[in-house]
């Protein structure tokens, strides 16, 4: 790895760190990186989940304020995102990726729309009152488990499919469900650590020089968002998502 490489790795990590802090989709910048310092894909893809777990840590230290009281929602769901985790994981090493990168890009936009239109769609699924707590529990169980498995198998708009659901089930600030979604991104990210570096073939050395950028710019981003009022933060996710969605739609059939 040369010094342009590695230039090119600290800048995308200090953005994606930020980017996955403030609304998801920070590993659309550091996987086409990685790919860019001559790595095939499956290894970037690895690489690149390992890397960036650094940032979504440092983005829950960041957040940590939004989390009070959130504690027991925390462990309720942390099963479904482990377990959901390992499946993804298992799913990138053992199945070819064709139809998933097909798909993908539709689940970001599908994620991006949901958060646009959240209140006039809350108003076809009802509002988070009108859920008994039994059906809440539920449907949050089941969107964290999903979520968990798309964000082993690739991660990229893991951060911008959460909040998008999560809004529609859980009556908050959006920053703190922002916070909440730093905490299952975080442990997205443990999982696919622990099973790839067992499993995969991972670039230490490139890892070695974009974890710590995602660290800084995961703070930093973490930082921000809980500044930002509620309409700018759910407009840069939807502005975020949409973007990504398209350069996704783009890769899957150019």
């Amino acid at each position: 790895m040369d010094l342009a490489h590695v230039v090119l790795l600290v800048a995308a990590g200090l953005a994606a760190g930020g980017v996955n802090a403030i609304a998801g989709g920070g590993s659309l910048i550091t996987f086409p990186s990685l790919i860019g310092t001559g790595l095939a894909s499956v290894a970037a893809n690895v690489t690149n989940s390992v890397s960036v777990f650094p940032g979504y840590v440092s983005s829950v230290a960041g957040s940590r304020a939004d989390l009070a009281g959130q504690g027991r929602r925390v462990r309720a769901v942390l099963p479904a995102a482990v377990i959901g985790s390992i499946g993804g994981c298992v799913l990138l090493l053992a199945t070819p990726g064709r139809v998933f990168e097909v798909v993908v890009p539709f689940l970001v936009l599908g994620a991006a729309a949901t958060l646009a239109f959240q209140e006039r769609l809350r108003g076809l699924v009802g509002h988070p009152h009108a859920m008994s707590p039994r059906r809440a529990s539920l449907t949050l169980q089941g969107v964290v488990l999903v979520g968990a498995v798309y964000g082993g198998y690739f991660g990229a708009a893991l951060g911008v499919m959460y909040v998008a659901a999560l809004a529609l089930i859980l009556d908050e600030p959006l920053k703190r469900i922002n916070a909440l979604k730093n905490v299952l991104s975080a442990t997205v990210g443990l999982l696919t650590v622990l099973v790839f570096a067992l499993f995969a073939d991972v670039d230490w050395v490139a890892v070695a020089v974009l974890a710590p950028a995602t660290v800084v710019g995961g703070y930093a981003g973490a930082r921000v968002a809980r500044r930002l009022p509620a309409r700018v933060l759910r407009y840069v996710i939807v502005t975020f998502g949409t973007a990504i969605g398209l350069v996704l739609l783009y890769r899957a059939f150019a």
